[in-house]
C-alpha cells in the first residue's frame, strides 16, 4: 500500500469509501465564483480517480496553497482557470496512483576501531 496510517488503532474507524475534504481559502481565491469552481473541478477530479481505483479508501484532504494570478486568469470562471485547475489535479491524483518510490539501501555502520595494545 502507498499510504500508510499514523495510527494503527483507528484501522476500525476508517471509511470503507473516499471521503473529501476541500480548504479553498479567501486570500488565495477572492471571489466566491472561483472558489466554487476549483471546488467542483477539486470534486470531479477525485470522483474519476476513485472510480478509476486510482484513489484509494480513505480521509483525504485538499488544500489550495497558493493563490491563482488573477493577471493570468482575469475572469473568475475562465475556461483558462478551469484547464489549468484540471491539469494540477490530474497531477495530483496521478501521483496517488504511483507507487512509493523504494527506500536507498541503508549504509552498513563502519566497524568499531580494534582497541590497540601499548
Amino acid at each position: 500500500m502507498a499510504h500508510s496510517l499514523v495510527d494503527e488503532t483507528l484501522v476500525q474507524a476508517l471509511p470503507q469509501g473516499c471521503w473529501l475534504g476541500l480548504v479553498v481559502p479567501k486570500r488565495h481565491a477572492r471571489r466566491a465564483v472561483t472558489r466554487s469552481l476549483l471546488k467542483r473541478q477539486i470534486r470531479a477530479a477525485f470522483a474519476s480517480g476513485a472510480e478509476r481505483g486510482v484513489v484509494p479508501p480513505g480521509l483525504w484532504v485538499v488544500r489550495l496553497r497558493a493563490p491563482f494570478d488573477r493577471k493570468e486568469y482575469p475572469s473568475a470562471a475562465s475556461e483558462a482557470l478551469r484547464l489549468a485547475a484540471r491539469d494540477e489535479l490530474a497531477q495530483l491524483v496521478g501521483k496517488l496512483a504511483r507507487p512509493p518510490r523504494p527506500l536507498p539501501p541503508a549504509k552498513p555502520a563502519p566497524a568499531p576501531a580494534a582497541p590497540t595494545g601499548a
